[in-house]
């Protein structure tokens, strides 16, 4: 017994070094200070561990989150790497990975889960118990070239040439599907489906509300499409994002700023109001306006995340019309299921993918993809890598 407990312990100490070696420098789009100029870097990167997989990243947008943590609207560590909207090539698997292999091509996540956990047990990844535990997440695989460490934002860090993040991020996609287009999947259009089809719930027949028609927007717009939805109301203060949006799906479009939303609700529905409101801009008036838009026994679900503002609400009307108010992280995703459901609607023509992508840009224009999502007119920027 003893002979065998050292040459378990042997085995396990050999393991570890193989991981912890670093792989050739990857070049990084490093945040240093929050709100200043991204700087590229050349970083070390760790090999794979038991359970993780390292990833060539082909592209990857720029969603509202990566410029909420670049701005430090969000706080966080520094220096970072953000980006979490990704798609690859499997460039290596660490001990015990199924499922995926060097040369696969996948969306990369940020939903980082256990897989045994009560939440992961019962379909609900994103919200984790466990995944602080993990070897990733107690330890970022990043190294600047002095040595000192560097944050792995979004459990991603995704601006950058290579990734290096848990089996549980990363799902395989056909081989024909372009890597520019499949980056979305990763979290816009998991949110914005998502937040239509597993946190709604939203039913054929059924009146849809969406404010805020940015990239998450858009796709909860075309989720109610694909899940039937009879009318689709898309509100933003954005004209051009409006007339995108009826191209989405849509087919009502109100901008607050002229018009009175709840009275133009409230004449396209006879005054019953939406079976269901996503709020996807992060804005607690948006959430507060959602509430008077919502029919009597519909759901608001609140997807944008307004940075430490509150919203005010009436718990007695909620009550007594018997809505309920849902928080939809990450669209309340199940990647490994959802992701190739969403291919499948993609390559049937049901699902736009390619419209989404409003810029590409080289790592070296990051700062120019970025000015191009904070300044509100583009759908995703997409850094390609």
């Amino acid at each position: 017994m003893g002979g065998r407990s050292v040459t378990c312990r042997r085995y396990r100490k050999r393991r570890a070094g193989d991981y912890r070696r670093a792989v050739p420098p990857v070049v990084a789009a490093v945040c240093r200070s929050f709100g200043e100029p991204l700087e590229l870097e050349s970083l070390e990167l760790r090999g794979a561990g038991p359970g993780e997989v390292r990833v060539r990243v082909a592209a990857c947008a720029v969603c509202h989150s990566d410029l909420s943590y670049l701005e430090g609207v969000w706080d966080g560590a520094l220096p970072a790497v953000y980006g979490h909207e990704a798609a690859g090539a499997v460039e290596e698997v660490g001990p015990g990975v199924v499922g995926v292999a060097p040369g696969d091509h996948v969306v990369v996540t940020l939903v980082r889960s256990c897989g045994r956990c009560s939440f992961c047990a019962s379909g609900r990844p994103a919200l984790c118990e466990r995944r602080d535990s993990l070897q990733l997440s107690r330890s970022s695989p990043l190294r600047s070239a002095d040595g000192g460490p560097v944050e792995q934002g979004l459990r991603t860090a995704a601006f950058a040439e290579q990734v290096l993040v848990h089996e549980s991020q990363v799902v395989p996609i056909p081989l024909d599907v372009p890597l520019e287009s499949a980056a979305l999947i990763g979290c816009g259009v998991l949110t914005g489906v998502g937040a239509v089809l597993h946190t709604a719930q939203v039913e054929p027949g059924a009146t849809v509300g969406v404010i805020g028609t940015g990239g998450v927007g858009l796709n909860a717009v075309q989720g109610a499409a694909i899940a039937g939805a009879r009318e689709i109301v898309a509100v933003d203060v954005v004209a051009a994002k409006l007339d995108v949006a009826r191209g989405f799906g849509a087919t009502n479009v109100v901008d607050p700023s002229g018009t009175d939303v709840a009275e133009a609700v409230a004449e396209l529905t006879g005054g019953r109001g939406l079976d269901a409101v996503i709020v996807t801009a992060g804005s607690a008036a948006a959430v507060e306006q959602a509430l008077t838009l919502v029919a009597t026994g519909g759901s608001v679900v609140l997807v944008g995340m307004p940075g430490g503002a509150t919203a005010s609400i009436d718990p007695e009307d909620i009550a007594e019309r018997g809505l309920r108010v849902l928080g939809s992280k990450v669209g309340s995703a199940r990647p490994h299921l959802d992701v190739p459901a969403l291919v499948a609607l993609y390559r049937s023509g049901r699902l736009k993918l390619d419209e989404l992508v409003s810029g590409r840009f080289p790592l070296a224009r990051i700062e120019e993809a970025l000015a191009l999502a904070r300044g509100g007119t583009a759908v995703r920027s997409v850094v390609v890598l």
